[in-house]
């Protein structure tokens, strides 16, 4: 009895305490942007993450993956998808209203493809990523809603674009808030 306690207490100490904090001030100590959450800032204000995406609804902004997370979406303490197969048609209806949505928006023809990242959510819910294709066809809208010529927007989705990880995993894409911030950066 009195051995099984004092393991308790010792694994307790070791696997609750030490661990735990001998992982913090490793990750505090060689990679602490990231350990703290990939914070971005401005005028010393904390404006978001690189981790978490933001609704972005403005037509003078490039707009993010729809989210599931939450009753209205972007909720961090609610990550997860919808859960909604292909067939439901609660899922259908509200892609097809994504999609008119998006060709009214953008001022696209009616017989025009979609990249499906901005009509379907992440299973987060939370991406903070968007694809060349889904930035691309947002660059006409942006340019004119901010009176800046498109080959400069065009050119800020190029400088920000990441290619695939370890140069084959993924797909080439764009933070939508790193992005979006380098457009308010630009001088009209």
């Amino acid at each position: 009895m009195i051995n099984s306690l004092l393991m308790v207490i010792v694994l307790t100490i070791l696997t609750g305490i030490a661990y735990p904090l001998a992982m913090t001030a490793l990750a505090q100590t060689l990679l602490p942007q990231q350990a703290n959450g990939s914070l971005i800032t401005k005028d010393n204000q904390v404006i978001g993450s690189r981790l978490i995406g933001q609704n972005f609804t403005s037509p003078g902004y490039f707009h993010g993956r729809p989210s599931a997370a939450g009753a209205d979406g972007y909720d961090a303490a609610a990550s997860s998808g919808s859960n909604l197969g292909p067939t439901n048609q609660k899922l259908k209806a509200a892609v097809a209203e994504r999609i008119t949505n998006i060709k009214s928006e953008n001022n696209l023809p009616q017989d025009s493809s979609i990249p499906g990242d901005l009509v379907l959510a992440s299973a987060s819910g939370l991406d903070p990523h968007i694809s060349l294709a889904a930035a691309y066809l947002q660059v006409e809208r942006v340019a004119t809603e901010r009176g800046i010529p498109s080959a400069q927007v065009r050119s800020l989705v190029d400088s920000h674009t990441v290619g695939r990880q370890l140069g084959f995993l993924g797909e080439p894409r764009v933070n939508v808030l790193e992005l979006n911030l380098a457009l308010d950066a630009v001088k009209r």
